[in-house]
């Protein structure tokens, strides 16, 4: 069967969907970005095999194998119809063996193009982990909570500079509220596939704009080779007024459930202490949300500015979070660095 190499693979045109072979468990603990689940085994029928492989011998686990691949041919080949109307695909399994193998045979008998990926999900694991010990020009943005430093990010990156969204590839903002108004996060070999994609897309010569963060992203943490680059890279820190953090952040968090926001106080009411906890429970239910904002940014601002203790930074000092002004202030320091 012809196979092609990872890089020729993910260059293929993206209308060219990419069918995920391997069990359904395994696709939900992190699979190719942009993959359909298109499993030839469940879970429970991928347990059989092994068990059978294991307990008798492979030609046994082979022919149980096909008993239950039979009956399923038909409804395989209608639900390719539909991921595929123009009948090419690409596809893999775990190893590229036997599961991508027999998915290939059957499709390719329907009448579809099948491109198979050589290797298969083991090799892209293998590529994307590479992606995170490789040298990279980066330029860290940072700043006390409410600076607005995901808003600069966003209008560096329209202004054509390279960036790189941690937080959005975790689908959370890093703090105990970090998880309000977003998606489930990734698991972290799913972050993993994900970031990766991206920091290899970044120009290799150019520097990518990041921001500051710690090493974990709530549930998900950076590569540790990443997070060395990020803590040894340029940092260029917005200074922000308080109190336009605290208008800033207090307008957000508005939007929100106040059950959510007494939760992610709660999150860390060891760390605010028992009044301050008291008192920012009773702002919520007051909807005094700049209250609340100001009672969690004396933990937040306490905890940001030891981090800087030892590092290297560049000031970028500002009386707004307008964030077009504070990226052209932003770009005017890196020219003085």
């Amino acid at each position: 069967m012809p196979r092609l190499a990872l890089p020729d693979f993910l260059q293929l045109p993206e209308d060219l969907p990419i069918l995920d072979a391997r069990a359904p468990t395994e696709f939900a603990q992190g699979h190719i970005p942009g993959a359909v689940s298109f499993p030839l085994f469940s879970d429970e029928e991928r347990a059989r095999i092994g068990t059978t492989y294991k307990q008798i011998n492979q030609e046994r686990a082979v022919l149980l194998g096909l008993d239950l691949f039979g009956p399923k041919m038909s409804q395989m080949v209608k639900q390719a119809q539909k991921i595929a109307p123009g009948r090419a695909v690409r596809l893999h399994c775990w190893r590229g063996g036997m599961r991508s193998g027999a998915v290939q045979w059957l499709l390719e008998l329907a009448g579809f193009r099948v491109e198979l990926l050589d290797k298969g999900y083991k090799d892209y694991r293998r590529w994307a982990l590479a992606q995170f010990t490789e040298s990279r020009p980066l330029r860290v943005l940072g700043g006390l909570t409410g600076s607005g430093k995901t808003d600069v990010l966003q209008q560096l990156a329209a202004r054509g500079e390279a960036t790189l969204d941690l937080e959005g590839v975790a689908h959370h903002k890093g703090s105990a509220f970090g998880s309000i108004g977003q998606p489930a996060q990734p698991t972290q070999e799913q972050f993993e596939n994900d970031l990766a994609l991206l920091v290899a897309a970044l120009p290799p010569t150019l520097p990518a704009w990041v921001e500051d963060e710690s090493r974990t992203i709530g549930g998900v943490h950076i590569p540790p080779p990443l997070f060395t680059q990020l803590q040894e890279a340029p940092l260029v820190v917005l200074e922000i007024p308080r109190a336009v953090r605290v208008r800033k952040l207090a307008e957000e968090y508005g939007r929100h459930d106040a059950g959510a926001l007494a939760t992610a106080v709660l999150r860390i009411r060891k760390r605010l202490g028992g009044l301050a906890t008291k008192e920012a429970l009773a702002a919520i239910g007051d909807d005094d949300m700049e209250k609340m904002v100001s009672l969690v940014l004396d933990y937040y601002d306490k905890t940001y500015s030891y981090g800087l203790e030892g590092r290297k930074f560049t000031r970028v000092v500002s009386d707004t979070c307008d964030p077009v002004v504070n990226a052209e202030l932003v770009l005017a320091a890196t020219k003085l660095m």
